[in-house]
């Protein structure tokens, strides 16, 4: 009775680990073990050692995604968090009216399918028949290329990316407000701070481990796009758009396998130093976790 006592807590918890170890560790382990070979997913593997590593580190096209999406980042992740900061803060005002629709218009384009506004997004940009290009037409102004050039494509998808991604990070945010205890303002109101101090002084710091969170979401989100891309531009034009993730599926179709998995731990460790880098930079002064 002792034992089956002992063991009943294991039993009950064992087909969790069963299922991680069959479906997260394993397939690490194998694509960990598949980056030394030349593999095409047939036959046997040929062992490379550190073959693939070096190719991809020499491969100005490699480099050109790692590019695209450190330019990417750009575009999104400090836009987001500035703009999903603003937003929280308003809608964790209880004065604000309408807060409830507010709440979930800014939600919806998080949770409508991708695909489906990547078509509307297509035909919106597009350089002949796009409503934009139609606007800009009735105030004097000539097409814009938004899609078809390499100085608009990466802006134009980041919008994509923008619009349908916000929403979220507004509920990172404005559940890390929601948590800051309401007497902080009230003591800093009769000390005679200014809703900009108090917002400078106490919303941001109080909420940092917040911006931290969604700044590594999005690191690792951005780093691994692979859907706005595909869908939207194919990784055109010229490759301007060619993102990480992008750049590794290419390898993925062509049967790469090799290639492709030392490419996914070559973005591993990248998207993890950055992740560490944003962790430190947002760290409380204190110190503290």
């Amino acid at each position: 009775m002792r034992v089956r006592t002992w063991l009943t807590p294991y039993v009950f918890v064992s087909p969790f680990f069963l299922v991680f170890a069959a479906f997260g560790v394993y397939p690490l382990i194998f694509a960990l073990q598949l980056s030394f070979t030349r593999w095409r997913g047939a036959g046997e593997a040929t062992f490379v050692g550190l073959g693939n590593y070096s190719y991809l580190l020499s491969s100005p096209d490699f480099w050109a995604s790692l590019g695209n999406s450190a330019v990417m980042w750009v575009l999104i992740v400090p836009i987001q968090v500035v703009a999903g900061l603003g937003a929280a803060v308003l809608l964790a005002n209880a004065k604000l009216r309408l807060r409830g629709f507010f709440r979930v218009a800014f939600i919806a384009p998080f949770v409508t399918p991708l695909v489906a506004m990547a078509q509307v997004w297509i035909v919106v940009f597009d350089t002949d028949y796009g409503l934009v290009n139609h606007v800009l037409n009735l105030v004097g102004l000539s097409d814009v290329g938004w899609l078809t050039s390499t100085t608009w494509s990466k802006p134009t998808l980041a919008l994509l990316v923008l619009w349908k991604t916000t929403g979220f990070a507004i509920i990172i945010l404005l559940a890390g407000l929601q948590a800051v205890p309401g007497q902080v303002y009230e003591a800093a109101s009769l000390d005679g701070a200014s809703r900009w101090r108090q917002f400078w002084s106490l919303t941001v710091p109080l909420v940092r481990r917040s911006i931290a969170f969604l700044v590594v979401v999005q690191t690792l989100a951005v780093f691994q796009m692979f859907a706005e891309p595909f869908v939207v531009t194919q990784g055109g034009p010229y490759g301007s758009t060619e993102t990480a993730g992008l750049y590794l599926y290419d390898h993925i179709s062509a049967s790469d396998l090799g290639t492709g998995a030392a490419n996914s731990f070559l973005l591993v460790l990248l998207v993890f130093g950055l992740s560490l880098g944003a962790v430190r930079l947002l760290r409380p002064k204190d110190g503290t976790s």
